[in-house]
């Protein structure tokens, strides 16, 4: 386990990163005004993995830099009865009064189990498993909606595939991972609707071998483009591009392990996240049991794109973007016809639009119509 003192920097400017009004004060001499307060992270795997938990580490280090903040960090906790101890310790031995245990799998039953032992402490778990009817207030979720970055990627896919046909490697069918390959998939049939997406689910978050034993499959039957929702990309993107195939990336940016190949991709921006549930923390406001955001929160963002990506590509994905900035965008619509799934079942009505906050999103258990695979 680490643990590392703040540096002294200004605070990063922006009224919603901390929810603070800057009436009566700098950024500076309201910080220094707050507790001081130590904060736990723990992650699944290495922190320097090209993926989700790099892109948590990232941010992390930037929550470092700011005043009256002490982290304590351990990566590599499998998500069994150890995350518990690890959590219990940062607690007991570090001090830690706010813990973000990053991984999906650690919530039930290894927070709810270590916030019932502890129901001053605050748990902040990345993920969408957080019910108000079920779950204390001391335990919370945040997560953003990355799937708008996944639909630009599929209209970046849907213009550069020549074989029409996509490739999504991705770990359990779980409702976020559904989210993703549905809006990628949609967001290459924007552009060409007899695109393809042909999904393998490998079973875990970080399986290396079955990772590139599924893009090799996929390259096998034709799949020129690939995205993926697993831990570390890192084995998909190299194995793609020396397959001589395109990428979208996921989490973090993957661009310098092939920059030949990396098209765009989809990443986290968790510094947003951490700053609104640290700051209620520190200040004695409720704990923020439900943190969402999108594009136009600052949570996600898209990869800037590759030297080949087409003009045609960059102005449609722009475009797209540009709405979504506004507000203006709604990727799961049922527009005039309905929208089906990939058995043929109506699941959105024709002229129904869900909006990102809506929660039945939270729910997705069904692959929509153009993805080759079972949910």
């Amino acid at each position: 386990m680490t643990q590392s003192k703040m540096n002294r920097r200004e605070l990063i400017k922006g009224a919603g990163a901390l929810g603070l009004s800057a009436a009566g004060g700098t950024w500076m001499e309201l910080a220094a005004a707050q507790a001081p307060i130590t904060v736990g992270f723990i992650y699944v795997g290495a922190k320097d993995d090209f993926g989700y938990n790099q892109a948590q580490a990232e941010s992390v280090a930037e929550i470092k830099k700011l005043p009256g903040i002490k982290t304590v960090e351990e990566e590599n906790v499998p998500e069994t009865t150890a995350v518990q101890k690890t959590m219990q310790a940062m607690i007991s031995q570090d001090g830690a009064t706010l813990l973000f245990p990053t991984s999906f799998g650690y919530f039930d039953p290894h927070t709810l189990a270590v916030a019932a032992k502890n129901e001053k402490i605050r748990f902040a778990h990345c993920g969408g498993l957080w019910n108000e009817a079920k779950h204390p207030k001391n335990t919370g979720s945040f997560f953003g909606y990355i799937d708008e970055c996944q639909y630009l990627n599929g209209v970046v896919a849907g213009h550069m595939s020549k074989s029409k046909k996509l490739g999504f490697v991705a770990a359990k069918p779980i409702p976020q991972v559904l989210r993703n390959i549905n809006a990628f998939t949609m967001g290459a049939r924007s552009v060409d609707p007899s695109i393809t997406t042909n999904v393998i689910f490998t079973g875990d978050w970080s399986m290396p071998v079955k990772e590139a034993e599924a893009t090799n499959s996929l390259a096998d039957q034709g799949v020129d483009v690939f995205t993926m929702h697993v831990d570390g990309p890192k084995v998909i993107v190299e194995t793609a591009a020396k397959r001589g195939k395109m990428v979208c990336g996921y989490h973090a940016s993957q661009a310098k392990l092939a920059p030949n190949a990396y098209l765009t991709g989809a990443e986290w921006n968790w510094l947003t996240a951490y700053k609104t549930i640290i700051d209620a923390a520190r200040t004695g406001k409720p704990h923020p049991n439900f943190v969402r955001g999108g594009l136009k929160d600052g949570f996600v963002k898209p990869s800037p794109y590759g030297a080949m990506v087409t003009a045609a590509a960059r102005k449609n994905a722009d475009d797209v973007k540009a709405a979504m900035l506004k507000g203006s965008f709604d990727i799961f619509k049922g527009g005039s016809a309905g929208l089906k799934d990939n058995t043929g079942k109506l699941v959105i009505a024709a002229g129904k639009a869900f909006k990102q906050t809506d929660v039945e999103l939270e729910g997705m258990n069904y692959l929509v119509e153009g993805v080759v695979g079972k949910a």
